[in-house]
């Protein structure tokens, strides 16, 4: 059993959704999406706020080969890393908003903290 979703999709369609997903969450701090995909994005966008923490250039590659703009990784490690320095996770939030109307599929807003 793998540690993540496949959400129906093949893999390469999945990750490169997910990074999208992520790099809107970074450049807008809040995206409405399904609850499934907003529990994927978040694990990833967790991921890249505690390498921009390090903030060493190692750190800044890794983020730059994931988020897909550059102009979003500058914003994450001048902005956003230094807003959670003394926090240890938890960096992301889920509100529900409720069924979408087309297929009852629960949407939520998935926004920074």
């Amino acid at each position: 059993m793998p540690g993540y979703k496949k959400l129906g999709r093949e893999t390469s369609h999945r990750k490169s959704m997910l990074r999208n997903l992520v790099t809107d969450l970074l450049r807008e701090g809040r995206i409405s999406t399904t609850d499934d995909r907003a529990k994927e994005a978040g694990r990833q966008a967790e991921k890249m706020i505690t390498l921009a923490k390090r903030g060493d250039l190692h750190a800044r590659r890794q983020v730059l080969s994931y988020v897909f703009d550059e102009d979003v990784v500058t914003k994450l490690f001048d902005e956003i890393a230094p807003k959670y320095a003394d926090r240890n996770g938890g960096y992301t939030r889920i509100l529900k908003l409720g069924p979408r109307r087309g297929d009852n599929a629960e949407v939520v807003f998935l926004e920074l903290v």
